[in-house]
């Protein structure tokens, strides 16, 4: 049985913050000048490329389909993995008054959290589909997974739905109190109970991370037919899934720990530090820079968009 949480004790940090000693107030004026300059960098060079470049991969692939009326399954994919990957950079704008939060009520902060809980979801999981196909590319499916990835379309929506439903769950997980009231608000509410990360972390990195480590382990380990193209033509034809796999685990371990170093402290009772709450902006937009850099990747090294 879920047990409800009283998250009204909780606050930022900065906005609470004790003075005790000079170093105290200079160590504060230093963490809000370090999240407000990288704001100022995240917006104003990885936005614009990785709108750009998203823009681009769009208009590629609708063009391609327009000449041949057809679609290839990896591209289909690709296709809604950049739709979410640019969905999370629109959502990104709202770290544009750090070192301070947009002003919004509860129930408006938790439809922003849900919609990014989607997109967020989403984008990990179609990642691991685009994994799949190149594996399978390279051995003999079974008939069930030939099936599967014969129809992408069906596998995308089992993919969205999988995503709805747990953005459904984290939104259940803000509390149902204090809908009118105005908050502080962040894409992963500061008032969320702590079930929130832990579901996140689990659901949002570590399941996928495994299911891409063993993705990985059987395209490099296993032997393939004979008759299959060697590994490295294979990683070469399909060289874009290396380095977005790459900067997505690492952007997403930074984020997803930050994300349960702070239930950590709600469990203590406590409201950290400043520095904490730094860092914990910085893997927010260590996140968005992760969406941006992937759709650099697709549109420069994904052969259709090459």
């Amino acid at each position: 049985r879920m047990i409800s949480h009283n998250m009204t004790w909780i606050s930022y940090p900065s906005k609470n913050f004790a003075f005790i000693s000079p170093e105290d107030i200079e160590a504060f004026i230093a963490s809000q000048n370090i999240i407000s300059r990288l704001m100022h960098c995240y917006i104003a060079f990885f936005v614009p490329i990785g709108l750009i470049a998203g823009i681009c991969i769009l208009i590629i692939f609708i063009k391609n389909y327009l000449r041949v009326k057809a679609i290839e399954n990896l591209d289909l994919l690709f296709l809604h993995f950049t739709i979410s990957n640019i969905i999370m950079i629109f959502f990104s704008f709202t770290v544009i008054p750090r070192p301070d939060y947009i002003k919004a009520t509860h129930f408006t902060c938790k439809i922003l959290s849900f919609f990014f809980n989607l997109s967020y979801f989403s984008s990990q999981h179609l990642f691991i589909l685009v994994l799949l196909i190149v594996l399978l590319k390279r051995f003999p499916p079974r008939t069930a997974l030939s099936k599967a990835t014969q129809s992408p379309i069906l596998a995308v929506g089992c993919v969205l739905t999988y995503a709805f439903c747990l953005s459904l769950c984290e939104s259940v997980l803000l509390g149902t109190d204090n809908y009118h009231l105005e908050t502080d608000c962040q894409l992963d509410p500061l008032f969320a109970w702590p079930e929130y990360e832990i579901i996140k972390f689990t659901f949002g990195f570590a399941i996928p991370s495994f299911l891409q480590i063993i993705c990985f382990t059987v395209l490099f380990a296993k032997a393939a037919p004979a008759r299959s193209p060697p590994l490295q033509l294979h990683i070469r034809t399909y060289v874009a899934v290396v380095p977005i796999s790459i900067i997505m685990f690492i952007c997403r371990l930074f984020y997803s720990i930050m994300i349960l170093r702070r239930t950590t402290f709600k469990l203590q009772k406590s409201t950290g530090t400043p520095e904490n709450e730094l860092v914990m902006n910085i893997a927010e937009i260590v996140l968005f820079c992760e969406s941006c850099t992937s759709l650099v990747f697709v549109l420069c090294l994904h052969e259709p968009c090459k």
